[in-house]
């Protein structure tokens, strides 16, 4: 599923016209990545969490050559399914 995709559902279930609908799913998307670069967790009642990790660096090899490689420290975004969503996804 695309973010056209979902602007596109907006508009037939919601009824709203689809500058809106994109303008919601626009807008949604950019407070999430706002709070997630905060550090702060999103958690979605029903649905899951999202947060971000911190990556230490760390050894690591190159498949092609072999050669030892040092692979820098990072931020990672992690999704934990909730229950009830992973209960729906196996029914």
């Amino acid at each position: 599923m695309t973010k056209a995709d979902i602007v596109e559902n907006i508009y037939e279930k919601v009824g709203l016209s689809k500058e809106e609908s994109a303008r919601i799913v626009e807008l949604l998307l950019e407070i999430m990545k706002q709070t997630l670069e905060q550090g702060d967790k999103i958690k979605i009642s029903g649905f899951g969490n999202f947060m971000v990790r911190q990556k230490r660096s760390r050894r690591g090899r190159n498949p092609q050559t072999g050669e030892e490689i040092e692979i820098s420290a990072r931020k990672v975004l992690t999704f934990k399914a909730s229950p009830i969503l992973k209960k729906a996804l196996n029914e």
